[in-house]
């Protein structure tokens, strides 16, 4: 059923709606506290990273990748507090434009261990583009793939008794922002790490040492289980209508990273249907990320 859509160019897969969030902007001499609280708000969206300015040009941008790993070599509150976001941000910008094919997006996404990139708007400024916005294109995937069809990865746990900072290893060693904790629906995320970490900032003065929190005192997400072998195009809808989209469906762990490479899979054709446009707003400050 189809053709391949890894050839496909983002004006061809966005045609309404490629450029219609606004990048969330943070001056680069701002504090690397900032960044924690930014991220722990806005990645897992559409947004995904903050774009760095100078001048109120954008130069780099930061997100849980870089954020995790300066924690994890620097995880004291003075580093936070004392620290500009210019010492940890990610120079290098994905930038993209409409005729960037599908296949050239994900490759770009692939060497730079960060799934977002930025394209000019007709603002003048940029809009983002993360591998959660793909899920729109997923679900209007028409295919005979369906859950079952994805590859299935193997299952990155941790224990109750495990600290923040044996977390932070395990995602970086296995190369995934998320975990799942042994025997049980509950995972971790980078967004959880960092919303956890902001918190402490702010209300447990006594502790520095971020890497030595134990889990336990982390609220967690649950996974939703899947029990029916979804069509591909069910799937994304339903992913793409969760706050914080990551299922599993018989011990295989599904995010939208596995959907975008699912996607540019050599097997995988589709017919794509009309797209659609679906308005979220952060609960933090009002502004839409969706």
């Amino acid at each position: 059923m189809g053709s391949s859509i890894s050839d496909k160019t983002l004006e061809q897969l966005f045609p309404n709606t490629l450029t219609n969030t606004s990048c969330v902007y943070v001056d680069k001499d701002s504090e690397v506290w900032i960044a924690t609280e930014m991220c722990s708000q806005y990645i897992e969206s559409n947004v995904d990273s903050i774009l760095i300015t100078e001048n109120g040009n954008p130069i780099a941008i930061v997100g849980g990748y870089d954020l995790l790993d300066n924690i994890r070599k620097n995880p004291t509150r003075d580093f936070q507090y004392d620290k500009k976001i210019e010492q940890i941000m990610f120079t290098g910008i994905p930038q993209i434009n409409k005729d960037t094919k599908l296949q050239e997006l994900i490759e770009k996404w692939k060497g730079s261990r960060r799934a977002f990139a930025v394209i000019p708007n007709e603002s003048g400024k940029h809009s983002p583009i993360s591998a959660r916005k793909m899920l729109e294109v997923g679900a209007r995937c028409e295919t005979d793939y369906s859950i079952s069809s994805i590859p299935k990865k193997r299952i990155v746990t941790f224990s109750e008794d495990d600290t923040l900072g044996k977390v932070v290893e395990l995602m970086f060693e296995n190369n995934t922002r998320k975990l799942l904790l042994e025997n049980s629906n509950r995972f971790i995320s980078d967004r959880i790490v960092l919303g956890h970490i902001s918190n402490v900032l702010k209300f447990q003065k006594d502790i520095d040492n971020f890497l030595e929190i134990p889990v336990r005192d982390l609220h967690l997400d649950k996974i939703h289980e899947i029990k029916d072998d979804l069509k591909f195009n069910h799937l994304c809808s339903k992913m793409d209508k969760m706050d914080h989209p990551f299922v599993i469906y018989k011990d295989n762990p599904i995010s939208p990273w596995d959907i975008c490479l699912t996607m540019i899979a050599d097997d995988f054709t589709a017919n794509i249907g009309e797209e659609y446009h679906t308005v979220k707003s952060c609960p933090h400050c009002g502004k839409e990320i969706r």
